[in-house]
């Protein structure tokens, strides 16, 4: 009978032990998660303030900045990380066509105010890519204990899931074309 009370103290214990990693595994994610959307909404916000600056400045290119509000706004409805992924996806390009667009308007680059921009948009971009990273590291450990075996059993026993990955859209895999005409 002891013995019997043991092992079941024993794997009860275990079991324990399992579900508290879970536990902690998923609010790992959901910090990094967190760490993602906090660094998106100072982009977010970075962005109207960049386009205002630089609307005046930039009359004839006020299709580009409509654009880049657009993509902005519907970045900032997205709240999954495919739906996320997906807005970036519209963003990316669009900013992009922002810069280069800037780059022909040295007056805007020689500002005080547009060059603080964007050093807090590149600063920004770089604590976004750090982010995601340690999200999609995080992601990657819940998920080896959600799918291995012993954690798996307490896993479906408590519907821990696997969790989703931030993925790269393919438009920002594509290699990037250079025209030096």
């Amino acid at each position: 009978m002891t013995i019997a009370l043991i092992i079941l103290a024993v794997i009860v214990g275990f079991a324990v032990i399992l579900y508290n990693r879970l536990v902690g595994l998923r609010n790992n994610v959901r910090n990094a998660w967190q760490q993602i959307d906090v660094q998106l909404k100072r982009r977010y916000d970075l962005i109207p303030n960049l386009v205002e600056v630089v609307k005046d400045s930039m009359s004839y290119e006020q299709e580009t900045l409509r654009q880049v509000i657009e993509a902005r706004n519907g970045a900032v409805s997205a709240t999954t990380p495919a739906q996320i992924a997906s807005a970036e996806a519209a963003l990316t390009p669009a900013m992009g066509k922002l810069f280069a667009v800037m780059e022909a308007y040295p007056q805007l680059k020689a500002q005080d105010n547009v060059a603080r921009l964007m050093e807090e948009l590149s600063g920004t971009e770089n604590k976004i890519a750090f982010s995601r990273q340690y999200y999609n590291d995080s992601v990657m450990r819940m998920n080896n204990a959600v799918e291995t075996v012993p954690t798996n059993f307490i896993a479906k026993a408590f519907n821990f899931t696997a969790e989703e990955y931030f993925n790269i859209p393919e438009t920002e895999k594509a290699p990037v074309k250079v025209d030096l005409r």
